[in-house]
């Protein structure tokens, strides 16, 4: 993949060799060139350039002092511990932050450049850590990530810490040597929170779709009654509108058992909960675009002028992710409904427990334990995780956003809404073996999918490695357009 600007890195996930364009290095150059005339002229202080950092801003400092300064900037503040960010994260948050090298507000040079598309090339991982970070920005983890590239700390591999130096080494890479401004550079900026805002946006969309899909399978399975799905019913509300839609097409031709009137209302409200975690999603994944044109650096390079920032506080993706993480916990609680209604031959018309021969058979209860114990876990993660300011860097920090840990708790709460899902699906394939009428067309594939992973329970079975299945077919192999299954 030839990078030619830092608008060509996205997304994140970026699998492929790199390689940056000769006009883009030619770019950098002249622009480091004039970023480093600009700091040589300017009588102002340049905030962690040729000044401390936090309450030391005001200590000017000596060009041998400015010499060291960059490289202690990733030192002093590696302070954190396991556990360690998984290595597909830590990979995207090398390319987050190649981005904002390419970006010439930073004013870095091809060569740091050159240098973090090398380590992402070579799949260098630095053991970064994922808790413990009560910073105004990421330094803790950004030090923890850049203090590799000078040989020092720990990186990954295979899942064991080594040196980096002799990762480095192993390589055939020298230790980079930050030049003026790199040191910050590295550790400005909230990437982490990017990272952790891209991959929840993936996996909220992902339950979004397979939530849907559950709840048709419920309501077809349970002979629910249709009115209430009408999409005529969502006007006004374009979200709501294609959803109900979308699961219209999915039902329809699902006949309604005789008899029933109005379905409980777990069944009935599924759209609308559903829509509400489409919805916030769609904000955090407009968030995420804006973001992506915000200089991270601070102090910026603009107009050759140095400009502070505040690209560390990422608290307009914290709170969208805090608010993905509520409507995750409905989803569940909605979700975990559903299943136990259906597991109810009085709102189900079905053998009781879902069970092929009630009695000497518990059928799936004991998956409903599951799923509520999962809800019960991912109810924990609905308090928001962005709130939470305290006084540190002797007052100069006086709040924080945590946005990175919004982002580990929503793709926590993701974690257990994907093991309730697959709970339900394994329900609804169990009811529709026992029900024995005709899927309709739009649910036709997805049955016949679900079944060659997870078949029914004819005998009690131990139905944990059947959850764990699922959940990876369901993550690794999710149908993104739910028309694909028609």
């Amino acid at each position: 993949m030839i990078i030619a600007s830092h608008n060509d890195i996205y997304p994140l996930d970026i699998e492929e060799r790199i390689e940056l364009a000769p006009g883009l290095l030619g770019a950098m150059a002249e622009n480091r060139a004039r970023m480093l005339a600009a700091l040589a002229s300017s009588p102002r202080a340049v905030y962690g350039v040729n000044t401390g950092m936090g309450r030391l801003a005001a200590h000017k400092l000596s060009l041998e002092q400015q010499a060291e300064h960059q490289r202690n900037l990733l030192v002093g503040r590696a302070v954190g511990g396991p556990p360690w960010l998984p290595e597909t994260d830590v990979r995207m948050l090398l390319v987050a932050r190649l981005r904002d090298v390419l970006r010439p507000d930073a004013g870095a040079s091809p060569e740091l450049a050159l240098f973090l598309a090398d380590r992402i090339n070579d799949r260098f991982i630095p053991a970064v850590p994922r808790s413990g970070l009560g910073s105004a920005g990421e330094i803790i983890p950004l030090s923890h990530a850049f203090q590799t590239f000078l040989g020092i700390g720990t990186v990954l591999e295979d899942g064991v810490e080594t040196p980096a130096a002799d990762a480095l080494a192993r390589r055939g890479a020298e230790p980079y040597v930050p030049g003026p401004k790199e040191g910050a550079t590295l550790i400005q900026g909230s990437p982490l929170a990017i990272v952790h805002a891209a991959r929840t946006w993936g996996e909220t969309q992902q339950l979004v779709d397979l939530q849907t899909l559950a709840a048709a399978i419920t309501i077809d399975v349970m002979g629910a009654p249709r009115d209430v799905y009408q999409p005529k019913l969502a006007r006004g509300d374009d979200h709501r509108y294609t959803l109900m839609h979308e699961l219209e097409m999915l039902i329809s031709g699902s006949s309604v058992r005789a008899g029933v009137v109005q379905a409980p209302v777990s069944v009935r409200v599924g759209p609308r909960a559903i829509t509400h975690a489409d919805r916030v999603n769609s904000d955090l994944a407009a968030a995420l675009r804006r973001w992506r044109e915000d200089p991270t650096d601070s102090p910026a390079f603009l107009d050759g002028e140095f400009v502070p920032t505040t690209g560390f506080h990422a608290v307009e993706l914290g709170l969208r992710m805090d608010a993905v993480s509520a409507a995750l916990v409905h989803l569940g609680e909605v979700s975990v409904q559903r299943m136990n209604r259906l597991l109810d031959e009085r709102f189900s018309g079905l053998p009781p427990q879902l069970a092929v021969d009630p009695g000497p058979q518990a059928g799936l209860v004991p998956l409903h334990k599951r799923a509520v114990g999962e809800l019960h876990a991912l109810r924990r993660l609905a308090a928001p995780a962005t709130l939470g300011s305290m006084d540190t860097s002797a007052g100069q920090e006086d709040v924080q956003a945590f946005a990175w840990a919004a982002g580990e708790q929503t793709r926590a709460a993701a974690a257990h809404l994907f093991a309730i899902t697959a709970c339900e699906l394994i329900a609804g394939v169990q009811a529709h073996h026992l029900r024995e009428t005709p899927a309709p067309l739009g649910l036709r594939a997805a049955y016949a999918w679900l079944t060659g992973i997870v078949p029914p329970a004819l005998v009690d079975r131990p139905l944990g490695p059947d959850v764990e299945t699922l959940v990876g077919h369901l993550r690794e192999s999710y149908f993104n357009d739910l028309t694909t299954l028609t």
